[in-house]
C-alpha cells in the first residue's frame, strides 16, 4: 500500500473533525438563540397579562400608550430573534450536510485502504503459493531446475 493513503485518511479525518467542531458550535449558537426566543415569548406573555386597563381596570392614556409601545418593541425583538434563529438553523443544516460529506469521504478512504490491503494480502498469498509450488516441483524432479515447455 502506498504511503499516500494513510496521509489521505489522516487529512480526511482532520477535515471531518473540523467540520464536526463547526457544526457543534453552530448548533450550540442555535440552541442559545432558541432559548432566548423562548424567554422573549414568555416575557411578552407576562407583560401582556400585566397590561393596564385590563379586565375593566382604569389607567391613564399615557400608561396605556407606553405599554402598547413596549409591546410593539417586544414583538419587533421577537421577529428579529426569529430571523436570527432561522439563519442559524440553516447554517446548522448546511454544516451538518458538509459533515456528512466528510464522513462519507473518510469511509471511502478507509474502504479503499481495506481493499488495497486485501489485494496485497492476496498477491502475497499467490506469490507464496507459486514459490511453494515451484519448490515442490523442483523436489519432485530431483532438485534440478525445471524449464516449462509450451505446447502449441
Amino acid at each position: 500500500m502506498s504511503a499516500t493513503l494513510p496521509l489521505l485518511l489522516e487529512q480526511a479525518e482532520n477535515e471531518r473533525d473540523a467540520a464536526l467542531a463547526r457544526m457543534l458550535q453552530a448548533d450550540d449558537a442555535a440552541r442559545q438563540a432558541r432559548a432566548q426566543a423562548d424567554q422573549l415569548h414568555a416575557y411578552r406573555e407576562d407583560y401582556r397579562r400585566r397590561a393596564p386597563a385590563l379586565n375593566g381596570k382604569s389607567a391613564s392614556i399615557e400608561l396605556v400608550r407606553c405599554h402598547q409601545g413596549f409591546m410593539q418593541r417586544l414583538d419587533q425583538a421577537i421577529e428579529q430573534q426569529r430571523g436570527q434563529l432561522a439563519a442559524l438553523e440553516q447554517q446548522v443544516a448546511a454544516l451538518r450536510a458538509a459533515l456528512q460529506e466528510r464522513e462519507v469521504r473518510v469511509a471511502a478512504v478507509k474502504k479503499l485502504i481495506e481493499r488495497r490491503t486485501h489485494e496485497q494480502q492476496r498477491a502475497a498469498l499467490r506469490s507464496e503459493q507459486r514459490a511453494t509450488d515451484e519448490a515442490a516441483l523442483r523436489l519432485s524432479h530431483g532438485g534440478a531446475p525445471f524449464a516449462f515447455a509450451r505446447k502449441h
